[in-house]
């Protein structure tokens, strides 16, 4: 133990403010530019005199540098292409001793300094970090370098427009056609063997907290959280790191046949513990910024498709301009500016540096996008790429850096998040061996394919990681910090480096821990008690037709009641029924993990005594929640369900799920629904059906290839991508098992894909089908999904009434298409309301067997009669459509659907025409 005297390190403490008071180092940071486009500058020379300190400014075109002393400094800024440029400044003496705030530049240690002429000419924003009380003031400066072609005795190439744009004849556009026809011989994908190690980082940040509100009682435990604010470049905003994330990962290529494969050998992210699914959030910030590949077609970004500049349809939406040439890495370079045809469409605006060796490859793009475009809650979106060409010819990516501000407000306070990728270790032409692409490799495995054996399975893309042992807790991928250090592609700021520290401070604050409960009440409807949990609220109050006012109460175990063993489970009372409600659930987790996080793999057996709607599909809402309970027309069709049933499931890494599963199902009608047989011979009057009883087994396979989602206390709330997701259900009803009355076979298969149409937006296309064998009374029978609330609900009938038809077999189509504004942003008025066109449509063909249709069989279950009709039907031969047009993006969160439907329009308390609500937050 180190014994160093306290009254020692006080007496050096006092020495060494007292010597930087005397002679204090000025720390001098900044952001160089290009002058006509103010985009940031990486590797421009950057030199200080007096002194011989220099330093060369990062993908961000920052630089950070030591003044010894106050006085006269000259800094010299230059790099090809650009005139040289000499700023001169005067830095007046401090007396200060207090540490200045990080700047947002790679690589550098705080360095003490204060100036007292901040906010003096060549000096931008503010200086000082007001985020932290005891920081004082930082030099930073922004120079801006013009581009200069002639002292490299080049050829300046200009466009001026003088006339209106056109693509005939256009020296630009038969550049980026050039650009075009060489796209797939310059994408990495051209290496017929390649292999790279790959670093990523993505963060997030607050941005420009309110300091005098961290003064306030609530916040001021947090007031750690802000004493080192990072900086952007160019800007004088405060950043704070909240969230931070690493990977390494070694990737490689194969042309022909044409295989990927990334393995991640290193990972590292801040934990939230249950608060946050750390996972989620990771896999929503990938999801934001997608990889990015300039030679794609379309870009992925924010869930939304831009048209990339380089696509084969660029010259239809693109303007582009001819700037200077100057000499790269690779030669000579021309510059190409590119903006929109239309300023409101969902595309970019920057520059490409264009090779002219005659690969016409992309060496460097700087883009952003218009204020102006239909994107909510964006700013200042900045995507930078820099690619480097090999000895072969071919070019490769070497980083990528994608930052964006979110702000509700836009006044300049939100969140900052960021994207980096840097690769390198680039090696080609070496075969890579087939255990690398093995479906069944591991990081060990791979990095040593020796070892590795082989598989006759293999894909055309794959990406792996090791997982975690989950009996030990052992991570492979987590690595000391000394690994870190060492091979970081980026290093960390002084803020970013505190995050790990921070959180894992936070995570054991009581403060915190108050807090996390609120939130979790909040959003998610649990409220924390020791080693249970109490909730979902929703569900406390409810009410219906039958039931009347419905009160409950409920709950389940965590983690740390057990983290094998989970419980759950309510009890609920109607008070017009009379009848109490309940439900109770045992579930054992195979892999250590709750019933209701990723992956899945448990088996989980529930009795449940309770009352439902047949054929009700709510999305996001629970069947007997409040928000549930507020219905259009007629709505007492109910059942009451005596259940019990045991079920199996696991979900794999290749998001391949399946399971098996029995249940016990008694129904008793409740409400208008009346199971009246065949009629009494001695009396003639119908006889009255207790019960219905089903004993089935089954079985679910669920295939959803590159699925992410963020993981709620209750839902999965998917990220959309171009996917397809697979689900097929199989159910066998066993007559004679426990009282089953019944002998059947259910096949129920869906499929949905979204298709992302660039420009025009996206459509969501889900087709359903399913068919049902054996004699059977309608309550076994497939029950249409309707909905009669009056919130709009994509996978239901919106405007079919409950239990308005049954079938045995049907298939149909459900379509949305999302516009994204590109309609309204050509009218004058509507763009600037930034609405978004909707269109749906929903079409259904099924049918009813003869031996099924209580019309032809005076044995079966006659269908339910609403005040003296039959309101329960069978589809004929036409099938049930609906469609509509909506109004997305209201006030940025509001959906308004018009529906109109135009079948089956004489059945009993229909409706033709309805309105229909749906609060969305999307980008």
């Amino acid at each position: 133990m180190n014994c160093f005297p306290v009254r020692s390190l006080l007496l050096l403490s006092v020495i060494f403010c007292s010597v930087r008071a005397l002679g204090q180092e000025l720390a001098l940071s900044g952001t160089i530019r290009d002058g006509s486009t103010h985009e940031p500058l990486k590797n421009a020379s950057v030199s200080l005199k007096p002194g011989n300190e220099g330093a060369r400014t990062d993908s961000l075109g920052r630089f950070n540098l030591t003044v010894a002393h106050a006085g006269k400094i000259s800094l010299t800024v230059s790099m090809i292409g650009y005139t040289t440029k000499i700023v001169s400044r005067t830095i007046a003496n401090t007396n200060s001793s207090t540490q200045p705030g990080k700047s947002h530049a790679p690589g550098k240690s705080d360095l003490p300094g204060k100036s007292d002429i901040p906010g003096s000419a060549g000096f931008s924003g503010k200086s000082g970090f007001s985020g932290n009380p005891n920081a004082s003031d930082n030099l930073s400066m922004t120079v801006d370098l013009a581009p200069d072609a002639q002292n490299l005795n080049q050829v300046v190439i200009t466009n001026k427009r003088t006339k209106r744009y056109r693509n005939k004849n256009n020296p630009a556009v038969d550049l980026i056609r050039k650009v075009i026809a060489n796209k797939e011989s310059n994408r990495p994908e051209a290496f017929d063997y390649a292999t790279y190690e790959e670093y990523e980082k993505a963060e997030i940040s607050l941005r420009n907290v309110d300091p005098k509100k961290l003064n306030k009682r609530l916040l001021r435990p947090y007031r750690f959280l802000f004493n080192h604010p990072d900086t952007l470049a160019g800007d004088t905003s405060l950043l704070y790191p909240v969230y931070l994330e690493e990977k390494i990962s070694n990737n490689y290529i194969q042309k022909a046949p044409a295989r990927t494969r990334q393995i991640v050998t290193a990972e590292k992210r801040v934990d939230y513990g249950d608060l946050v699914d750390t996972k989620g959030v990771s896999e929503y910030m990938n999801t934001l910024f997608s990889d990015i590949d300039i030679y794609d077609n379309n870009i992925l970004l924010f869930t939304n498709q831009f048209l990339s500049p380089i696509a084969n349809v660029a010259p239809t939406f693109y303007e582009f301009t001819l700037g200077d040439t100057i000499i790269g890495k690779s030669g000579k370079l021309v510059r190409l500016y590119f903006m929109p045809r239309n300023p409101d469409d969902l595309l970019f605006r920057g520059t490409l540096l264009i090779t002219l060796d005659g690969n016409y490859a992309v060496e460097n793009v700087s883009m952003t996008i218009s204020k102006k475009i239909n994107l909510n809650f964006i700013k200042n979106l900045h995507i930078r790429q820099e690619f480097e060409k090999t000895a072969g010819g071919h070019y490769y990516r070497i980083s990528s850096d994608a930052s964006a501000d979110f702000s509700i407000s836009g006044k300049g306070k939100g969140i900052h998040g960021r994207k980096f990728l840097s690769c390198s270790h680039l090696v080609t032409g070496q075969p890579i061996p087939e255990a690398v692409f093995s479906q069944t490799t591991t990081a060990e495995s791979a990095l040593n394919p020796e070892n590795s054996g082989t598989d006759a399975n293999r894909g055309n893309t794959a990406k792996t990681r090791s997982s975690p042992d989950i009996g030990t807790g052992a991570d492979p991928l987590s690595k000391p910090d000394s690994f870190w250090v060492a091979h970081r592609h980026e290093p960390l700021s002084d803020g970013e480096a505190r995050t790990y520290a921070n959180v894992d401070s936070l995570r054991h604050l009581k403060t915190f821990v108050r807090t996390k409960d609120l939130i979790n009440l909040v959003l998610a409807g649990y409220k924390s008690a020791g080693k249970f949990e109490i909730g979902p609220a929703n569900t406390f109050y409810s009410f219906n037709p039958v039931e009347g006012l419905r009160l409950g109460f409920g709950g389940r175990s965590t983690p740390a009641f057990s983290k094998r063993i989970y419980l759950d489970g309510y009890g609920a009372y109607g008070f017009a029924d009379q009848r109490w409600k309940y439900n109770l659930g045992l579930a054992y987790s195979f892999n250590k993990l709750s019933d209701y996080g990723y992956p899945l793999h448990y088996i989980k057996a529930g009795i449940t005594h309770d009352i439902e709607i047949p054929g009700q599909n709510l999305q996001f809402v629970q069947a007997n929640g409040f928000l549930a309970s507020f219905k259009r027309g007629d709505a007492s069709k109910l059942l009451y369900n005596d259940i019990f049933r045991i079920d199996y499931l696991h979900e794999l890494p290749s998001h391949l799920s399946y399971g098996f599963g029995f249940r016990y199902w008694a129904q008793q009608q409740a409400g208008d629904i009346q199971f009246i047989g065949a009629k009494n011979d001695l009396f003639n009057t119908p006889d009255t059906v207790r019960n219905i009883i089903s004993s089935q087994l089954s079985g679910q396979i669920r295939w959803a290839p590159h699925e992410k989602f963020y993981q709620g206390r209750v839902y999965r709330v998917p990220f959309p991508n171009q996917y397809p997701v697979f689900s097929l259900q199989y159910a066998a009803g066993i007559k004679g098992l426990f009282g089953g009355a019944y002998s059947y076979q259910n096949i129920n298969l869906n499929i949905f894909k979204r298709f992302y149409l660039s420009a025009f937006g996206y459509a969501d296309v889900n087709l359903i089908g399913a068919y049902i064998s054996g004699k059977l009374p309608f309550p076994l029978l497939g029950i249409l999904p309707a909905n009669q609330t009056y919130g709009y609900q994509p996978n239901s009938y919106n405007l079919m009434n409950f239990l308005e038809f049954v079938s045995d077999h049907y298939a149909g189509i459900n379509a949305e298409h999302h516009f994204n504004g590109f309609i309204f942003n050509k009218v004058p008025f509507l763009k600037r309301l930034k609405w978004r066109e909707i269109v749906t449509g929903k079409i259904l063909y099924g049918g009813l067997r003869a031996e099924n249709n209580p019309a032809n069989d005076p044995l079966l279950l006659k269908f339910p009669v609403t005040n003296g009709q039959t309101s329960t039907f069978a589809l004929e031969n036409q099938p049930y459509i609906e469609g509509g047009v909506g109004i997305g993006n209201i006030f940025k969160i509001l959906r308004v659907d018009a529906i109109e439907r135009f079948t089956y329009l004489d059945n009993p308390q229909v409706p033709r025409y309805g309105i229909r609500f749906l609060f969305v937050f999307d980008y």
